[in-house]
């Protein structure tokens, strides 16, 4: 019998840990999802568990590669972000990995800030938001000041997917989607380390950057393969598309957080635009990417709860309501002017009486509205003045009619598409090095769209 030749791919998420084999035609032909119950670091907090992650990590991959079925010509690893693991001198995690949710200390953050020139300009320069534990480096400085025993016996400290390309090739090594996502360790001016980095010395436990679209080759269980250096998930995520469209766009990837990705917008973040939580992302090959971030998807999943309770309506029955474009003008009618609203704060809907609303449906089209304006101005944030004509919208509010109908409407000069890719974190990995394992052409049906007209108000 002739092995399927495919890549391996392990896609670590704060709650499911997925491996995936994936063809040369990108299709999934092997799935396998796992959950980890946290453990605790060392001020009690909780914390993702490493050890069992490893463990995890080596069964999966040793039960893959001894399947004849499948014959594996390279592995890959994308993570979410804002996380190290940190290994001693004998390659030992020495150190729990910190919770990015974790608080931060104010005294300590007033202490960095004053000395290295203020959040404005280290936020600007490192087009990061002041964010505590979601800024990496400042979990390194933390360590350096408040356990500088533990600084000390670092060899390294490795963002998470580097990590998982340790635990399969021993090497160490940085990224630079991981470096360049929100961390302030990367000054996008002069594209290299910010200079607190080098003033802290922090740097000597930041392994070598190795290129995201390039590959060791190792023998692994007796055959050589290709294996990349990992992927933040953010940045994995955008690769199918600019796989696909040489033209450009904005993706808006949905799920709790509605992010806007411009990778066509080379405009320097403004110091507004940094409290409005605009960000730089890092694609994959060292290109930033400007982004905007909204809490939409949160704000939705707590107003359709309060929608539930007060119509006497079953939590799931938002996803039933067909879009009316009846509904809309009354919707718009209640509705007051986005301008007003803080931007990154919840929407106009969450102060409004519920008894004014007939029926479910009118209130949830009115949801939508408000979400909508701060979901207009949000993107219109990363858009600026490109060239971009098309909006791509993934993950959770692509499947929602209404949100894609109004966000036609808030865009008529724009082609909108619901867009969806199967596992596109995973497949975006495999992507990054598909010169080393794949010589077939990609696939034109890897992204699926739907196209939304503003005149007709229909789904086409």
């Amino acid at each position: 019998m002739t092995s399927i030749p495919v890549i391996a791919i392990f896609d670590i998420g704060k709650t499911n840990k997925k491996f995936f084999l994936i063809n040369e035609y990108y299709k999934i032909v092997l799935e396998r999802t796992t959950a980890f119950a946290e453990t605790t670091d060392d001020d009690g907090d909780p914390c993702e568990d490493v050890a069992m992650m490893k463990q995890w990590v080596a069964d999966t991959l040793h039960d893959a590669l001894s399947q004849k079925k499948f014959d594996i010509q390279a592995i890959n690893f994308s993570t979410y972000g804002a996380s190290f693991v940190h290994l001693d001198k004998n390659n030992e995690v020495t150190a729990p990995l910190c919770n990015y949710l974790k608080d931060f200390p104010e005294d300590l953050k007033q202490e960095f800030y004053s000395k290295h020139g203020g959040e404005a300009r280290i936020a600007q320069e490192t087009a990061s938001p002041v964010l505590g534990n979601l800024n990496s480096g400042m979990q390194l400085y933390r360590i350096k000041y408040r356990k500088p025993e533990l600084f000390d016996r670092i060899k390294y400290s490795l963002h998470l997917p580097q990590y998982l390309n340790h635990l399969v090739t021993g090497k160490y090594y940085s990224d630079i989607t991981s470096i360049g996502c929100h961390t302030q360790l990367w000054d996008f001016k002069k594209n290299t380390y910010h200079d607190w980095v080098y003033q802290e010395h922090i740097d000597r436990i930041l392994a070598p950057i190795f290129p995201s679209d390039k590959v060791d080759v190792l023998e692994i269980e007796g055959h050589p393969r290709a294996v990349g250096v990992g992927l933040h998930d953010s940045s994995a995520a955008l690769i199918p598309y600019l796989a696909n469209f040489a033209e450009p766009f904005v993706l808006i990837s949905t799920g709790t957080w509605c992010i806007s990705l411009n990778p066509f917008n080379n405009n320097v973040l403004t110091p507004d635009e940094l409290t409005k939580d605009c960000l730089c992302y890092m694609e994959y090959h060292g290109r930033p990417v400007k982004a905007s971030r909204l809490f939409a998807g949160n704000e939705h999943e707590q107003q359709t709860k309060r929608l539930a309770a007060h119509f006497d309506k079953p939590g799931f029955y938002y996803k039933l309501v067909a879009y009316d474009p009846d509904l809309v003008p009354s919707a718009q009618a209640v509705t007051t002017n986005g301008a007003d609203q803080p931007l990154l704060k919840q929407s106009a809907f969450v102060d409004r009486d519920l008894n004014t609303f007939k029926t479910y449906e009118e209130a949830y089209h009115c949801l939508i509205a408000d979400i909508m304006q701060q979901q207009k101005a949000s993107t219109d944030l990363a858009i600026q003045d490109t060239q971009v004509k098309r909006i791509f919208v993934d993950g959770g509010f692509s499947k929602n009619p209404i949100y894609m109908n109004l966000l036609a409407k808030a865009f008529p000069h724009f082609e909108v598409y619901a867009a969806s890719v199967a596992q596109a974190t995973a497949i975006g990995a495999a992507l990054a090095i598909h010169k080393y394992w794949n010589n077939k052409p990609l696939p034109a049906d890897m992204i699926e769209l739907k196209y939304y007209a503003v005149a007709q108000n229909i789904e086409i």
